[in-house]
Protein backbone atom coordinates (compact mmCIF):
# COMPACT_ATOMS: atom_id res chain seq x y z
CA UNK A 1 0.00 0.00 0.00
CA UNK A 2 1.19 3.49 -0.85
CA UNK A 3 2.69 5.65 1.93
CA UNK A 4 0.74 8.72 3.06
CA UNK A 5 2.63 12.01 3.33
CA UNK A 6 1.19 13.68 6.42
CA UNK A 7 1.51 16.23 9.21
CA UNK A 8 -0.24 17.22 12.45
CA UNK A 9 -1.57 20.77 12.73
CA UNK A 10 -4.11 23.18 14.19
CA UNK A 11 -6.70 24.42 11.68
CA UNK A 12 -7.22 28.20 11.44
CA UNK A 13 -10.61 29.98 11.46
CA UNK A 14 -11.84 31.69 8.32
CA UNK A 15 -11.46 35.21 9.74
CA UNK A 16 -7.71 34.66 10.26
CA UNK A 17 -7.33 33.17 6.78
CA UNK A 18 -8.99 36.22 5.22
CA UNK A 19 -6.46 38.49 6.93
CA UNK A 20 -3.55 36.28 5.87
CA UNK A 21 -4.79 36.43 2.25
CA UNK A 22 -4.86 40.24 2.50
CA UNK A 23 -1.26 40.27 3.74
CA UNK A 24 -0.13 37.91 0.95
CA UNK A 25 -1.77 40.24 -1.60
CA UNK A 26 0.17 43.19 -0.14
CA UNK A 27 3.44 41.28 -0.25
CA UNK A 28 2.87 40.05 -3.80
CA UNK A 29 2.55 43.65 -4.98
CA UNK A 30 6.09 44.42 -3.80
CA UNK A 31 7.91 41.16 -4.56
CA UNK A 32 9.27 39.96 -7.95
CA UNK A 33 6.54 37.69 -9.29
CA UNK A 34 8.63 34.55 -9.88
CA UNK A 35 10.76 34.86 -6.74
CA UNK A 36 8.28 33.57 -4.11
CA UNK A 37 6.09 30.46 -4.02
CA UNK A 38 3.06 31.71 -2.11
CA UNK A 39 0.93 29.41 0.03
CA UNK A 40 -2.78 29.42 -0.72
CA UNK A 41 -4.60 30.81 2.32
CA UNK A 42 -6.78 27.70 2.67
CA UNK A 43 -3.57 25.66 3.07
CA UNK A 44 -2.13 27.70 5.93
CA UNK A 45 -2.13 25.86 9.27
CA UNK A 46 -0.16 25.93 12.49
CA UNK A 47 1.98 22.83 11.99
CA UNK A 48 2.81 20.94 15.19
CA UNK A 49 4.63 17.97 13.67
CA UNK A 50 5.61 17.02 10.13
CA UNK A 51 5.53 13.23 9.93
CA UNK A 52 6.57 12.67 6.34
CA UNK A 53 5.52 9.35 4.82
CA UNK A 54 3.45 7.10 7.06
CA UNK A 55 2.33 3.57 6.33
CA UNK A 56 -1.45 3.08 6.00
CA UNK A 57 -0.97 0.14 8.40
CA UNK A 58 0.19 2.58 11.09
CA UNK A 59 -2.66 5.04 10.61
CA UNK A 60 -4.88 3.55 13.34
CA UNK A 61 -1.97 3.44 15.81
CA UNK A 62 -1.18 7.07 15.04
CA UNK A 63 -4.77 8.31 15.38
CA UNK A 64 -5.21 6.40 18.66
CA UNK A 65 -2.04 8.00 19.98
CA UNK A 66 -3.21 11.46 18.89
CA UNK A 67 -6.63 11.06 20.49
CA UNK A 68 -5.10 9.80 23.72
CA UNK A 69 -2.65 12.70 23.90
CA UNK A 70 -5.04 15.54 23.01
CA UNK A 71 -7.48 14.32 25.67
CA UNK A 72 -4.84 15.31 28.25
CA UNK A 73 -4.74 18.95 27.05
CA UNK A 74 -7.43 21.55 27.59
CA UNK A 75 -8.73 23.99 24.99
CA UNK A 76 -6.56 27.13 24.78
CA UNK A 77 -6.03 30.17 22.60
CA UNK A 78 -3.07 31.87 20.97
CA UNK A 79 -2.38 35.23 19.35
CA UNK A 80 -1.46 35.68 15.69
CA UNK A 81 0.67 38.75 14.97
CA UNK A 82 3.75 40.24 13.30
CA UNK A 83 5.42 39.56 9.98
CA UNK A 84 8.82 37.88 9.80
CA UNK A 85 11.14 35.62 7.86
CA UNK A 86 13.60 32.77 8.34
CA UNK A 87 16.53 32.95 8.80
CA UNK A 88 15.96 36.73 9.08
CA UNK A 89 14.09 39.50 7.22
CA UNK A 90 17.32 40.73 5.52
CA UNK A 91 18.05 37.29 4.00
CA UNK A 92 14.60 35.69 3.77
CA UNK A 93 14.02 32.11 2.67
CA UNK A 94 10.61 31.63 4.34
CA UNK A 95 8.08 34.42 4.95
CA UNK A 96 5.74 33.97 7.90
CA UNK A 97 3.25 35.51 10.29
CA UNK A 98 4.06 34.85 13.92
CA UNK A 99 2.22 32.87 16.57
CA UNK A 100 2.84 34.04 20.12
CA UNK A 101 3.98 31.05 22.14
CA UNK A 102 2.28 30.12 25.38
CA UNK A 103 2.73 27.21 27.77
CA UNK A 104 -0.36 25.34 26.55
CA UNK A 105 0.75 25.41 22.90
CA UNK A 106 4.36 24.51 23.66
CA UNK A 107 3.36 21.66 25.96
CA UNK A 108 0.92 20.22 23.40
CA UNK A 109 3.52 20.33 20.63
CA UNK A 110 6.21 18.82 22.85
CA UNK A 111 4.03 15.91 23.94
CA UNK A 112 2.94 15.16 20.35
CA UNK A 113 6.59 15.24 19.32
CA UNK A 114 7.63 12.88 22.13
CA UNK A 115 4.82 10.40 21.51
CA UNK A 116 5.27 10.28 17.72
CA UNK A 117 9.04 9.80 18.17
CA UNK A 118 8.20 6.55 19.94
CA UNK A 119 6.57 5.38 16.70
CA UNK A 120 9.72 6.25 14.77
CA UNK A 121 8.88 9.74 13.48
CA UNK A 122 12.01 11.80 14.06
CA UNK A 123 11.94 15.15 15.83
CA UNK A 124 12.96 18.33 14.00
CA UNK A 125 16.57 19.30 14.62
CA UNK A 126 15.49 22.90 15.19
CA UNK A 127 13.57 24.08 18.24
CA UNK A 128 9.83 24.45 17.66
CA UNK A 129 9.11 28.03 16.54
CA UNK A 130 5.34 28.42 15.97
CA UNK A 131 4.53 30.34 12.79
CA UNK A 132 2.22 30.42 9.77
CA UNK A 133 4.12 30.12 6.48
CA UNK A 134 2.98 32.58 3.79
CA UNK A 135 5.61 31.93 1.14
CA UNK A 136 8.97 30.36 0.32
CA UNK A 137 11.68 32.13 -1.62
CA UNK A 138 12.63 30.39 -4.87
CA UNK A 139 16.16 29.00 -5.08
CA UNK A 140 16.48 30.78 -8.41
CA UNK A 141 15.82 34.21 -6.84
CA UNK A 142 18.64 36.64 -7.62
CA UNK A 143 20.46 38.88 -5.14
CA UNK A 144 18.40 41.80 -6.45
CA UNK A 145 15.20 39.79 -5.92
CA UNK A 146 16.19 39.01 -2.33
CA UNK A 147 16.92 42.68 -1.70
CA UNK A 148 13.52 43.70 -3.08
CA UNK A 149 11.73 41.06 -0.96
CA UNK A 150 13.59 42.29 2.15
CA UNK A 151 12.57 45.88 1.38
CA UNK A 152 8.94 44.80 0.95
CA UNK A 153 8.98 42.95 4.28
CA UNK A 154 10.34 46.06 5.98
CA UNK A 155 7.62 48.22 4.41
CA UNK A 156 4.60 46.02 5.20
CA UNK A 157 3.58 46.45 8.83
CA UNK A 158 0.97 44.31 10.54
CA UNK A 159 -0.17 44.22 14.14
CA UNK A 160 -2.26 41.60 15.87
CA UNK A 161 -4.58 39.60 13.62
CA UNK A 162 -6.51 38.28 16.62
CA UNK A 163 -6.71 35.16 18.74
CA UNK A 164 -7.30 31.58 17.65
CA UNK A 165 -9.20 29.24 19.95
CA UNK A 166 -7.56 25.83 19.62
CA UNK A 167 -10.17 23.13 20.20
CA UNK A 168 -8.92 20.33 17.92
CA UNK A 169 -5.78 18.90 16.39
CA UNK A 170 -5.89 17.61 12.81
CA UNK A 171 -3.94 14.88 11.08
CA UNK A 172 -3.64 15.99 7.45
CA UNK A 173 -2.71 14.11 4.31
CA UNK A 174 -0.54 16.13 1.90
CA UNK A 175 -0.69 15.35 -1.83
CA UNK A 176 1.67 17.24 -4.13
CA UNK A 177 -0.18 18.25 -7.30
CA UNK A 178 0.93 20.33 -10.32
CA UNK A 179 -1.09 23.26 -8.96
CA UNK A 180 0.39 22.94 -5.47
CA UNK A 181 -0.15 20.86 -2.36
CA UNK A 182 -3.63 19.59 -1.51
CA UNK A 183 -4.31 18.94 2.18
CA UNK A 184 -7.00 16.48 3.24
CA UNK A 185 -7.98 15.96 6.90
CA UNK A 186 -7.60 12.28 7.84
CA UNK A 187 -8.49 12.56 11.52
CA UNK A 188 -9.59 15.17 14.07
CA UNK A 189 -8.63 14.78 17.74
CA UNK A 190 -10.48 17.11 20.15
CA UNK A 191 -8.78 18.80 23.06
CA UNK A 192 -10.34 18.38 26.49
CA UNK A 193 -13.28 20.66 27.28
CA UNK A 194 -12.03 21.12 30.84
CA UNK A 195 -10.70 24.45 32.10
CA UNK A 196 -10.30 26.96 29.28
CA UNK A 197 -6.75 28.35 29.34
CA UNK A 198 -6.68 31.98 28.18
CA UNK A 199 -3.56 33.86 27.22
CA UNK A 200 -2.76 37.10 28.95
Amino acid sequence: MEAIRSFIAIHLPEEIRVQLERIITQLKAGCPSASVRWVQSQNIHLTLKFLGDISPKNLKILTDLLESETAKHTIFEFNVSQLGAFPNPQRPSVIWVGVESNDALLHLQHRIDVETQRLGYASEARKFSPHLTLGRISRSASTADIRQIAETLAAVKIGSLGKVRAEKVHLFRSDLKPGGAVYTPLYVAPLSSGEYLQTR
